[in-house]
């Protein structure tokens, strides 16, 4: 029986033995920029000491990973929070190329209480803050059950918890949240209808006036008008910067050991009217966001994906399938990942609403070389003096590259939404 894409999805990711909920997790069918390289979650630990700042140092400093699939992300943070940590897992030391240095007031120069010793002649009024680590509190948000080797300080819970003073990361969420596919006909957007088993589709009723007015909004349609140059209408970001098609903003989720893009689609079932276009709706990813966006108190909330935005609409969409580290067709029957790009610009807009306050879209390229991870070789003259450490260094520096590539991980993009702080030198575009 052939039922929309959005049931189908929520069905084969999150039902009872959904591909996110059952087995051994997403870690063992594809890669996201968490796996590929610590310098991933270095590069968001200086971004949670910037926020941390910007909170004023609180007594509790919240770090909740929505969609953490089995903790990868969180058991990185958790393991570097503490010390002085590089890209490479290294020591950062200031001036190797390819690490992270340390900040003055980073974690990495934080102080805990205890280790401090105050002079006789010290004033007993002066208080010493207490580190980062006496104060952060992780947060895992996923429906599939707690891995049991998961450090005893993450908290695993199925629901994003209300009240979050810190940070909020999203990095792959997005593209899973379900959402509808239409196509349109002769007679405007139509559902596309999917067969669970087969992955055949069909065309169904018409779309609901709230997934019209989305699409009116945010998916020009084939008769969209043109601007006065022949070229579709340039939409601007909330930083007022415009948004380039070209800067590899469609780039996939690599496979592992593939290089495969979501684009290619292969072995799909041909599309009911495949000469029509058709749309990924976005407005449950709207929705999610926001309602994420909305469970912060004071902090930033981070969505890191693959996505595009409004003039760079794909035509023929961009579900696609993951299984044990290829790309597959987009059968929804609960033994692969399937997923589609993100429409940034509508979430980046509707968590905007909700936080009252201007949002910030770059690449991922930009987002961690703002954050100290360009990913330069280290200088050849390292060689003579400290062979070890240039081999270390340029592997650290290999695998930023890899993060910062605009044809691949590079290219995702990073929304970065403020809660009644300051966008920080890291955050501002």
């Amino acid at each position: 029986m052939s039922i929309r894409w959005r049931d189908a999805m929520s069905r084969a990711l999150y039902g009872p033995h959904g591909f996110f909920v059952a087995g051994t997790g997403p870690a063992d069918h594809f890669r996201t920029s968490v796996h590929a390289s610590p310098a991933f979650a270095t590069a968001l630990l200086r971004l949670v000491s910037e926020v941390d700042a910007a909170l004023g140092h609180p007594s509790r400093l919240d770090v909740v990973d929505v969609g953490a699939g089995r903790g990868e992300l969180l058991r990185a943070l958790l393991a570097s929070v503490g010390g002085a940590v590089g890209v490479s897992g290294e020591p950062a030391r200031s001036g190797r190329s390819g690490l992270i240095p340390a900040r003055a007031d980073s974690p990495e120069t934080l102080t805990s209480t205890a280790s401090v010793r105050r002079s006789p002649d010290e004033p007993s009024s002066v208080t010493v803050r207490p580190s980062l680590a006496e104060r952060v509190r992780f947060t895992a948000v996923e429906y599939a059950n707690r891995p049991e080797n998961l450090p005893e300080q993450i908290e695993w819970v199925s629901e994003i918890p209300d009240g979050i003073t810190g940070m909020l990361l999203a990095t792959e969420w997005l593209d899973n949240v379900p959402l509808d596919v239409a196509v349109h006909t002769e007679d405007g957007w139509r559902y596309l209808l999917v067969d669970p088993e087969s992955g055949v589709e069909s065309v169904g009723e018409p779309v609901s006036q709230d997934d019209l007015d989305w699409l009116t909004a945010w998916w020009p349609s084939p008769t969209s008008p043109p601007t006065a140059d022949g070229h579709p209408t340039t939409w601007l970001t909330e930083t007022g910067a415009t948004s380039e098609s070209e800067s590899g903003f469609r780039a996939a989720r690599p496979a592992q050991g593939s290089s495969l893009t979501a684009r290619s689609r292969p072995g799909c079932p041909e599309t009911p009217h495949s000469n029509h276009r058709r749309a990924e709706i976005g407005r449950t990813r709207d929705e999610a966001w926001a309602s994420a966006v909305r469970k912060i108190s004071r902090g930033l909330a981070v969505a890191v994906d693959y996505g595009h935005l409004r003039e760079g609409r794909p035509v023929d969409g961009t579900l696609t399938g993951y299984r044990g580290g290829r790309q597959v067709p987009p059968v929804p029957d609960g033994s692969s990942d399937v997923t589609a790009h993100v429409a940034m610009d509508s979430v980046a807009s509707a968590g905007a609403e909700v936080a009252r306050c201007a949002y910030s879209l770059v690449s991922q390229a930009e987002a961690l070389r703002a954050l100290g991870a360009d990913g330069g070789r280290p200088p050849l003259s390292l060689a003579g003096v400290d062979p070890a450490g240039y081999v270390r260094a340029l592997a650290a520096a290999s695998a930023v590259a890899e993060l910062t590539d605009p044809a691949g991980l590079g290219g995702h993009l990073w929304l970065r939404q403020p809660v009644g702080i300051p966008l920080g030198p890291a955050v501002a575009r």
